[in-house]
C-alpha cells in the first residue's frame, strides 16, 4: 500500500502549478501528479500513484543519488539539461529540480520544467531588463534630435519666403512634419506614459489621407497604394494627430514589409462591421463597428514573432526597433479601441477597430 501523505497537497496552488510536479514517497514510488505531470506522462493520476516514480519518469541522471542528497542535506538540488521522457515518446531536454517537503523530509518534490518554457521565462525577463534599457537611450536620443529639427524647420519657413505656391507646398510639408515629429519625440521621451488622447469627432478618412499623403512623399514614394473606403462611415472620437500616427506607422509597417526595394502594393479599407464588441476587466462591452484595414503584400509575419508583435522591441526586421507597433498598440488602446493582425505568406492585414462617436459629442 503506498505511503499517504498526513496533510492534503493544497488543490488550487498544486493544480496551477505550469509544469510537472510530483510527490515522491520513502520508498520511492509516486505520491501525488499534478495535471501538468499527468499529461506529460500521458496518464492519469490515479493510474500512476503507487508506482515506482521512475520506472515512469525515465530522467537521464541518478535519481536515486540526487533525491538521498536531498534528504540527508534537506535541501533543494538542481539538475540542468537533462533528457526527460516517460518512455512513450521522445525525450525533452529539461531542467530538473528535487526538494524535500518542509514537514516531511522523507518526501521529495520533483518538478521538471520543460526548457522550452524555461527559455521563454528567461527571455522574457531578458526583454523586461532590455527595454528599460533601451527606453532609457531613445529618451535621450529624442532630446538630442529634437534640437537639430528645430533648425530644420526655421530652415523651411526661410526656404518659402521666395518660392512659388507650388513648391511652398513642399517646404510647408518639411514644417508641418518636422513639428509632428517634434510632438512624437516628446512622447517617446515618456513612452510608458504617453499623453492620454484628447478626443474630439474625427473622420476617419481625413487621418488615413494625412498618413497616405505622408507616405507617399516620403517612405513609401515607390510603393501603390489604394484606398477602399466605406465613404459613409460616421466619426470616430479620438485625437486627430495620434489617430493618424497609427495609421502612418501601420502604412510604414506594411511599405517596409511589401516592398523593401519598391514596388509593394498597399491597399487601405474602412467598412462597418457592427458585430464586434469588446468586453473591458473594468467596464461594460463596447461596440466598436468602425473598421480600418492596411492590407499589404508582403512576405507576412514569421510565426515565431507573430503572438508577439504589438511587444516592445519585437520585430521582425534586422535592425526594426520594435516600437512602432508597440506604440500604435498603446495609442488604440488609449482610444478604447482594438488592433489585431492576421498574416499569411503574399497577405498581411492589420485591423483597427474603433467606436462611434456618441451624438452629443458631435452636437458640440
Amino acid at each position: 500500500m503506498p505511503y499517504r501523505m498526513p496533510y492534503p497537497v493544497p488543490g488550487v496552488i498544486w493544480a496551477s502549478l505550469p509544469v510537472p510536479a510530483f510527490l515522491i514517497d520513502p520508498g520511492g514510488k509516486l505520491l501525488e501528479v499534478n495535471p501538468a505531470g499527468e499529461a506529460f506522462l500521458n496518464a492519469s493520476a490515479r493510474s500512476l500513484i503507487g508506482v515506482p516514480a521512475f520506472d515512469r519518469i525515465l530522467i537521464d541522471a541518478p535519481m536515486d543519488e540526487a533525491l538521498a542528497r536531498a534528504r540527508v542535506n534537506q535541501s533543494a538540488l538542481f539538475i540542468n539539461d537533462v533528457d526527460v521522457t516517460s518512455g512513450e515518446k521522445p525525450p525533452v531536454q529539461c531542467n530538473v529540480q528535487v526538494a524535500p517537503m518542509h514537514d516531511n523530509p522523507e518526501i521529495i518534490l520533483l518538478l521538471i520544467s520543460p526548457r522550452d518554457i524555461a527559455d521563454r521565462l528567461g527571455r522574457a525577463s531578458l526583454v523586461k531588463t532590455s527595454a528599460k534599457s533601451a527606453i532609457g537611450m531613445a529618451e535621450m536620443l529624442a532630446h538630442e534630435i529634437k534640437n537639430p529639427l528645430a533648425g530644420i524647420t526655421g530652415a523651411a519657413q526661410l526656404l518659402s519666403m521666395g518660392l512659388s505656391p507650388e513648391d511652398r507646398e513642399l517646404t510647408d510639408l518639411i514644417v508641418e512634419e518636422s513639428r509632428r515629429i517634434v510632438k512624437l519625440l516628446e512622447q517617446v521621451e515618456q513612452f510608458g506614459n504617453l499623453r492620454p488622447p484628447e478626443l474630439r469627432p474625427v473622420n476617419i478618412h481625413d487621418a488615413l489621407d494625412r498618413a497616405r499623403r505622408s507616405a507617399l512623399v516620403g517612405f513609401a514614394a515607390s510603393m501603390s497604394i489604394t484606398e477602399d473606403y466605406d465613404p459613409s462611415l460616421p466619426p470616430t472620437m479620438a485625437d486627430a494627430d495620434q489617430l493618424m500616427q497609427v495609421f502612418l506607422n501601420l502604412i510604414k509597417n506594411a511599405s517596409e514589409a511589401a516592398g523593401p526595394k519598391g514596388g509593394g502594393t498597399i491597399r487601405l479599407r474602412s467598412f462597418y462591421d457592427q458585430s464586434l464588441r469588446l468586453r473591458r476587466k473594468d467596464g461594460p462591452g463596447r461596440a466598436l463597428p468602425l473598421q480600418i484595414e492596411i492590407i499589404d503584400n508582403g512576405p507576412g509575419i514569421p510565426p515565431e514573432i507573430a503572438e508577439h508583435i504589438f511587444e516592445p522591441f519585437v520585430s521582425g526586421r534586422e535592425n526594426g526597433t520594435g516600437l512602432g507597433l508597440a506604440l500604435v498598440s498603446k495609442i488604440v488602446n488609449d482610444h478604447g479601441g482594438w488592433i489585431s493582425v492576421d498574416s499569411v505568406p503574399g497577405r498581411t492585414v492589420f485591423r483597427v477597430s474603433l467606436p462611434v462617436a456618441p451624438k452629443e459629442a458631435m452636437q458640440t
